[in-house]
């Protein structure tokens, strides 16, 4: 159901159930980390494997102490650079933490939303939520409220916030005295992150959530062409899925990062609603796009691809 009554959203979380609420990159399946029974229903209401972490959302930097016993000085520039605002930062956890948030890891992913809603709601529970994006394990991220009423058909109570800004999930960084990690590239890039220290590529980490090879993907195929639509990979294409690519629908993507990161998600499931489609198609170079926010973009669609060719 989607409300956007604040009142009502807070009880939810009080009262320990879900709430989907708006973030500036995608909608959060949002519950109290201090309820155990609230972040089970997280991971029962996705169908969502216990060994994906959740992201920690707080409302103010001093709040890190509620969830981390570390605080390393690189970490804290990031915090003052870019929160509130899309980036991750992976510190040491409280040993009291409920396990189930951080998948039994020593760490915990912790970041500050661009959302006043969303950092108000915090305030008013009292501490933190865990909000890993509201949709169904591994499939499409919402950025509206009206997809993830679609998702879960209604089950979940949604506090619809409009648009989500940014479009794609947070980059996630882990830091070193004088590196930084980065887990899962976003909107703060490799070269917003130069700025501070020296920066290692995006590399697949089990500490990060969306650290699996294919993860946001449609309800039906995509594939993505790299190097144009030839004849030679549409035959291809055709040899690998067979009867799936006899409808196929293009998926449209603008040529300006921004506007394609905040269109991805929305694009992909318009194109897979249309009428009878069974395939989505997208001309897409993945390989020249790993700089700057296409990183991001390309790294989501290169796990929502069913086929790469």
């Amino acid at each position: 159901m989607i409300t956007t009554s604040y009142k009502l959203a807070l009880n939810e979380l009080l009262r320990g159930g879900v709430v989907a609420v708006p973030t500036e990159t995608v909608y959060g399946l949002a519950a109290d980390i201090r309820n155990p029974h609230a972040i089970a229903s997280i991971f029962k209401t996705k169908d969502r494997p216990e060994f994906d972490p959740l992201i920690v959302h707080i409302a103010d930097t001093k709040d890190v102490v509620a969830v981390a016993r570390e605080f390393p000085p690189l970490a804290r520039k990031l915090a003052d650079a870019f929160w509130p605002g899309p980036l991750t930062i992976v510190l040491p956890r409280l040993p009291q933490m409920n396990p189930m948030i951080t998948s039994g890891y020593d760490t915990v992913a912790v970041r500050i939303p661009n959302q006043t809603l969303t950092r108000t709601l915090i305030r008013d529970l009292g501490g933190p939520i865990a909000a890993p994006s509201a949709n169904r394990f591994g499939h499409t991220s919402p950025t509206t409220a009206q997809h993830v009423e679609s998702e879960f058909s209604g089950r979940v109570l949604v506090l619809d916030g409009g648009p989500c800004g940014v479009g794609i999930e947070s980059t996630v960084v882990r830091v070193h005295p004088k590196k930084i990690s980065i887990l899962r590239p976003g909107a703060v890039t490799a070269e917003d992150l130069a700025k501070f220290a020296a920066v290692e590529p995006a590399r697949q980490n089990s500490e990060s959530p969306g650290h699996l090879i294919h993860h946001y993907m449609p309800d039906i195929p995509l594939v993505v062409f790299q190097n144009g639509v030839t004849t030679a990979a549409y035959e291809f294409v055709r040899m690998k899925l067979g009867k799936n690519v006899l409808h196929p629908a293009w998926m449209e993507l603008p040529s300006e990062p921004v506007t394609a990161a905040r269109l991805l998600y929305a694009n992909m499931r318009a194109a897979a609603a249309s009428a009878d489609v069974n395939c989505l198609f997208l001309d897409y170079p993945i390989r020249e796009r790993r700089s700057h926010l296409w990183a991001g973009i390309s790294d989501r669609i290169e796990k929502a691809a069913t086929l790469t060719v």
